[in-house]
């Protein structure tokens, strides 16, 4: 069981590496270069995680970016540049599908393409859209807020939404619904860490397109997850 799992999720992987970088490729990348010539550098290597997940994962990818800047070292523009995109979409997609799979095998359903592109939609909810509304995608040169308390608070909101989410979709009584809805507004009643100013260099008209396309991608990988992994399972395990 544990090599279909893991082959399953590596064969989601490939097929989330390519697409979801030609996506990008159409979607997120052109504004990033575009917020980038206001800010007077290039295009961000943080371009593939920056599209996948809000807060946590953005903000640590953003500063890393910071420091290979400052050693010198970044991915040339180009096919270096794609190679990094496809090889971060890969080993976020495998993560993402491996959970999934996880998650599946662990509540005892049958495992299919459906079943799987459910579990997708409810990853991209608990992972990317509930985070977004408090964090949202940031374009490079957006301030920011402490980056720990940003990450703190993203990773307590996706924790928050998926428990809550399982609490709404698999409780049979009224309360643990109740109880998963509330437990879904409660880091946005709390609030995100927000920054001292929201003055940027970049037209502010980029912001929204970005804060889209952001979601739409990162929409397509948590189903694509979802439903090639579960489909790929089903195939590995049958018979």
């Amino acid at each position: 069981m544990f090599r279909s799992i893991v082959y399953s999720a590596f064969g989601a992987a490939l097929a989330i590496g390519v697409c979801v970088s030609l996506l990008q490729a159409f979607t997120t990348t052109p504004l990033i270069v575009q917020a980038e010539a206001y800010e007077g550098g290039e295009a961000h290597e943080h371009a593939a995680v920056q599209s996948i997940f809000s807060g946590w994962m953005a903000a640590y990818a953003h500063e890393g970016e910071v420091q290979e800047q400052s050693e010198g070292w970044s991915p040339d523009d180009g096919s270096g540049r794609l190679a990094y995109t496809v090889l971060a979409n890969t080993v976020i997609g495998f993560a993402a599908a491996l959970v999934l799979l996880g998650l599946m095998v662990a509540k005892g359903d049958p495992i299919d393409v459906k079943r799987g592109l459910l579990w997708g939609v409810a990853g991209f909810f608990a992972m990317a859209l509930l985070p977004s509304l408090g964090l949202p995608p940031e374009l490079p040169g957006t301030p920011a807020a402490e980056l720990t308390a940003r990450q703190t608070w993203w990773l307590a909101t996706a924790t928050a939404s998926a428990g809550g989410i399982a609490l709404a979709v698999f409780g049979r009584q009224w309360w643990m619904v109740a109880a998963g809805a509330c437990l879904i507004l409660l880091p946005h009643l709390i609030g995100a860490p927000q920054p001292a100013s929201h003055d940027v260099p970049y037209p502010g008209g980029l912001a929204g397109p970005f804060v889209v396309a952001v979601l739409v991608v990162s929409a397509a990988l948590w189903t694509l997850a979802g439903a090639a992994s579960g489909w790929l399972y089903r195939r590995l395990t049958a018979g």
